[in-house]
């Protein structure tokens, strides 16, 4: 499995021959520097609506002819933004696409976004579950800590997990060390932390702390990659 990190809580997943995107904040993201014409890719998947997690899933969409997989709302707020293909979810399903599949898990936070000038509730938050070529990635998305967590890691074999680390409107570095160790992942990669003035956090002592837990990190730099 190669991840790639595109800043704030956006992962290109690559395995097996598939190519998978989450949260897709690019063009507004003054950290990142891609063509959003070049990302080509076989599905978008979102954890919320706002709009630092959904970007620019309709461009990506429309440009590869793929689904937007979401929670329901979010799936039909993609569709009225012009996303010719969604699958609406929801938390704790899960099912099975060509080549990868996902399973939404509970997060905690809020889910929005604008439409004809009026923001509108799109849905629960949520976490993700991709497993793609054998190996399961933990997308938690923007959350704060929560006990079940445990449970995640206890009823799955997390090869790496996504965690905000940029506090204020997710979890900081303290409470997503306790998630680490309860997600039983065995590598974590810090994301949502560094866009902008109130999240901003160190990545590298963040995996510092982690290491001395005996959990392995990386914090990626904004185009870096990671295989796992």
């Amino acid at each position: 499995m190669k991840i790639t990190y595109y800043g704030q809580s956006c992962l290109l997943v690559e395995e097996g021959g598939k190519t998978v995107i989450i949260d897709p904040f690019l063009s507004g993201n003054p950290q990142v520097n891609v063509d959003v014409k070049d990302i080509k890719v076989d599905a978008v998947i979102l954890t919320h609506g706002h709009g630092d997690h959904f970007g620019d899933t309709v461009e990506i969409a429309q440009n590869n002819n793929c689904p937007v997989i979401a929670v329901v709302e979010l799936a039909q707020y993609a569709g009225a933004k012009g996303a010719a293909e969604t699958v609406g979810m929801n938390l704790g399903g899960s099912k099975q696409f060509d080549g990868f599949k996902v399973k939404y898990t509970l997060a905690f936070h809020s889910s929005s976004n604008e439409l004809d000038g009026q923001n509108v509730y799109l849905g629960e938050p949520a976490g993700i579950l991709l497993t793609i070529g054998g190996k399961t990635l933990y997308h938690a998305g923007d959350t704060a800590l929560f006990g079940d967590m445990k449970l995640i890691g206890e009823l799955n074999s997390i090869d790496v997990a996504a965690l905000p680390i940029g506090d204020f409107f997710t979890m900081g570095p303290e409470d997503a060390l306790y998630a680490a160790e309860w997600v039983k992942a065995k590598h974590v990669l810090p994301v949502h932390y560094n866009t902008f003035p109130p999240i901003e956090q160190d990545g590298d002592a963040f995996v510092a702390e982690l290491q001395k837990k005996g959990i392995q990190g990386s914090a990626l730099k904004v185009g870096e990659s990671v295989e796992i």
